[in-house]
């Protein structure tokens, strides 16, 4: 399989957890680049549903190794938290996971000003999940982030706590927030770091030796390509380089070292949170939330959802060079007599078919829609193309087409056995 980046095509959620844990079986190394535990990946193997927040999928496998970039942000109460609940399942973490160094931490400090930053912004709030996220990444940005590499160094740690520690409790109390104890935090944060220190080191070294002996890896993003902090419907972002790009600097790997780039999608659109969404239809919603589908993995939330938007995902694919198509909950569209495709969006009496950079732009754009027939036949129990009903495939076809990368993956349910290689 060589290296490859994973990427979400749309706003995230697109089912990338379950794609990755099929092509684990490819690659020897699995790496998480960017985000942090506001993301959530879902993964079923038989009847036995996994959730994963930092962790790469890849973890479910005894025979895999798992690495946690430099680009991720990462809560040790949570992670610690996360390998627990894995261990509790028999799930083995000790020699499959390992830590960057350099990766930087996420403090209470940050969540609540997350929290309060959204209080104050009211109705023009993000929708952020409240994690710290953000925060955690605008002090990497300013320099005045902790790392892993200083959590786990007792008496550096008590030093830069006490300094962050100070400065912060001044912001929160100026935004109405209690201050955080020192102690509480401290003693915390150095229990995590106790438990997590066997699994810190230097990932970028580590990844490059395992690849001049013949590793092949697989980068795993969070989110999706329209959250991504630059090419994304900015603000209405994440904090970090959701796209193929970021997979080079949240690991260490350069870009001559990555073979292709596999592009995740659904057949229709989701978002979590607040910003624009042309194709967003009340109805695909309703359907598919009663169906119990399309709540997010990490809040609960119920996803905005929408007809299939080429527009963007043409647009993700000239972002993140993606090559080949991995397509998520083909049978979520089933019942649907006729299905629509956002072939163009009209904006002040022009077409455009690009994604406008100007989210205020975008959320005056009206999809141009292309009809397609509906298959009305389950799809959830075919495990091959050619058994697909002969309108699914058009349906596919067309997507792909619109999209301008070649189909290798549908998925057709949660389970790993529900997947069908092109």
């Amino acid at each position: 399989m060589a290296n490859t980046i994973l990427v979400g095509a749309q706003w995230g959620d697109e089912g990338k957890g379950k794609i990755i844990d099929f092509l684990t079986d490819e690659v020897d190394i699995v790496v998480r680049t960017q985000g942090g535990n506001n993301a959530g990946h879902t993964v079923w193997i038989e009847d036995k549903k996994y959730v994963l927040h930092l962790i790469p999928s890849g973890i479910l496998r005894d025979d895999k190794l798992c690495v946690i970039g430099n680009g991720v942000v990462i809560d040790p109460i949570g992670l610690v938290r996360e390998i627990e609940e894995l261990e509790r399942e028999g799930v083995r973490i000790n020699g499959n996971l390992l830590l960057s160094e350099a990766a930087h931490v996420v403090f209470p400090y940050h969540q609540l000003l997350d929290a309060q930053r959204e209080v104050i912004k009211g109705k023009n709030k993000i929708g952020t999940t409240k994690r710290g996220i953000g925060p955690a990444y605008g002090d990497k940005a300013a320099r005045t982030g902790l790392r892993m590499i200083d959590l786990i160094h007792a008496d550096r740690f008590e030093e830069k706590l006490r300094i962050r520690l100070r400065e912060n409790n001044e912001i929160l109390k100026a935004l109405g927030a209690k201050p955080l104890s020192f102690k509480k935090v401290h003693d915390s944060y150095r229990a995590a770091g106790d438990r997590l220190k066997p699994l810190v080191v230097n990932t970028v070294i580590h990844l490059h030796q395992a690849m001049r002996n013949g590793a092949d890896i697989l980068f795993e993003g969070a989110q999706g390509t329209f959250l991504d902090l630059d090419h994304g419907t900015y603000p209405f972002v994440t904090s970090s380089n959701t796209t193929a790009g970021g997979a080079c600097t949240g690991s260490g790997v350069a870009p001559n070292r990555m073979d292709h780039v596999i592009g995740v999608m659904k057949p229709y659109t989701t978002r979590v949170g607040e910003g624009p969404l042309p194709t967003e239809n009340v109805q695909i919603a309703d359907m598919l939330h009663a169906m119990g589908r399309e709540f997010g993995a990490t809040t609960g939330r119920a996803r905005r959802c929408g007809w299939f938007d080429a527009v963007a995902t043409r647009h993700a694919a000239i972002l993140n060079g993606i090559d080949e198509l991995a397509v998520t909950n083909l049978d979520g569209l089933d019942t649907l007599e006729t299905i629509q495709v956002c072939s163009a969006y009209k904006c002040d009496g022009k077409v455009l078919e690009y994604v406008p950079v100007d989210y205020e732009t975008l959320s005056r754009c009206e999809p141009v829609y292309t009809p397609m027939p509906g298959w009305l036949t389950p799809t959830d129990k075919i495990r091959s193309w050619k058994k697909l009903p002969a309108k699914a495939r058009s349906y596919l076809k067309l997507i792909a087409e619109m999209t301008g990368a070649k189909l290798r993956i549908i998925s057709v349910g949660p389970a790993r056995d529900q997947t069908i290689l092109i």
